[in-house]
């Protein structure tokens, strides 16, 4: 019996989060523990900040993550992994793709972004463990550059809390996507997780 499981999502339009919440909670279902969830969409669909909170578990009854309740952050953004701290505790996992999006009004001179080294620093302050990975190198390596969000999906599964079985995420990879689209997503799930599980 879980209890209680809370998994963050933050990325921005485009880049699968929404995806990534719906083939976890169906596989969780599977599994057969309770689900809730909660999904805020940016301004911009493309483009955005999108997020998706995923409660799982006996003891949980709304779809909101309280504040400090995040069990897993999976940023897609780094920025994303910043905006989204107040959810975290020491016991929280942060799995970190490094890749930037930089907004336009970075772009124009009116904010500044941080850099990979800083997000990294403040995020190492608030949880024990923060793992880092390219995701999109390793989805090149898959196959497909637009995998990144099955990479994240496979490195969240590398974690020994994930009250989710291995084996029912990739079954809900699989009846997702056909033919070549799934082996692909199926290499790209394994090397993600198997680069959580080295890092």
């Amino acid at each position: 019996m879980v209890k209680e499981f809370n998994v963050l999502i933050a990325g921005v339009g485009g880049q699968g989060v929404i995806l990534m919440s719906e083939l976890l909670g169906k596989a969780a279902v599977r599994d057969g523990l309770r689900v809730r969830g909660s999904e805020v969409l940016g301004m911009a669909i493309r483009g955005g900040s999108v997020v998706s909170m995923i409660r799982l578990g006996d003891e949980v009854y709304g779809p909101l993550i309280p504040l400090g309740k995040g069990d897993a952050l999976v940023a897609m953004e780094l920025a994303e992994g910043l905006r989204n701290i107040a959810y975290l505790s020491k016991s929280s996992v942060v799995i970190l793709n490094t890749q930037r999006i930089v907004p336009a009004t970075v772009l124009i001179g009116k904010s500044n972004y941080p850099s990979l080294e800083e997000v990294v620093e403040i995020l190492n302050a608030i949880s024990n463990r923060v793992v880092r990975l390219d995701a999109a190198r390793i989805a090149e390596e898959a196959g497909s550059f637009m995998t990144a969000n099955i990479v994240m999906l496979g490195a969240l599964s590398a974690i020994s809390q994930l009250p989710v079985k291995v084996k029912t995420i990739k079954e809900s990879i699989q009846d997702h996507f056909s033919g070549k689209l799934a082996q692909v997503n199926l290499k790209a799930f394994d090397l993600g997780y198997q680069a959580c599980q080295q890092a």
